[in-house]
């Protein structure tokens, strides 16, 4: 999206170029339109990269409740086309039901110079009793770690986590972490559950 807004903002710039050339002079409506454009769509990407930079947080979790039968996902929206905004930005806690919950893994090649693999595996909400996809969220980057990760949550989901491997380092904690010398990460708030969720995720009905 951001690199995007870039292109766009060359766009005012190249088109007083061509006028200029093509007429020798520039009428003062065009300037005036052109100038206000050349500040709107530059000024309109500074807020979304900023915003992307400073209000995001450290960390996605997701919390898979045994006993509850239940995914508690904290999600980051936002809106490119509206970066200004107050209630399309933010996080959000959503609750789904473990039931309702489908992997699936997508792969497609990007336009990354010479052609790139962009992989990616989604938890996509199903309508109970039917195959209607009603929300989707992010589970892993890599189809193979996806899967890793999907096989390790349906292990503990069906059988405790006494059936998960023995793990030689501890999870790591974003919030926790020293980010001394990453000013986006440092910037960046940290994870807070609301109290409510915080507690129904952790224990039992």
């Amino acid at each position: 999206m951001a690199p995007c807004m870039f292109l766009f903002a060359l766009i005012p710039p190249v088109a007083w170029i061509v006028i200029l050339i093509a007429t020798g002079d520039i009428p003062s409506f065009v300037f005036h339109f052109f100038g206000l454009i050349g500040f709107i769509i530059p000024l309109w990407g500074s807020v979304f990269i900023w915003r992307m930079d400073v209000e995001a947080p450290r960390d996605e979790p997701i919390r898979f409740n045994r006993v509850r039968r239940k995914v508690y996902v904290y999600r980051f929206h936002h809106d490119g086309l509206r970066p200004f905004s107050r209630t399309a930005w933010g996080v959000r806690t959503e609750v789904y039901d473990w039931d309702d919950l489908r992997a699936e893994a997508c792969s497609v090649y990007g336009p990354m110079g010479s052609g790139g693999l962009i992989e990616t595996v989604t938890l996509a909400v199903v309508k109970p009793g039917t195959h209607h996809v009603i929300d989707r969220f992010h589970f892993a980057h890599e189809i193979q770690q996806g899967e890793m990760y999907w096989a390790m949550a349906q292990l503990f989901m069906q059988q405790g986590p006494q059936a998960l491997p023995t793990f030689p380092r501890p999870p790591r904690d974003w919030n926790n972490e020293g980010v001394n010398f990453n000013l986006a990460r440092r910037l960046a708030p940290k994870v807070r559950w609301p109290a409510e969720i915080d507690l129904e995720s952790r224990t039992a009905p």
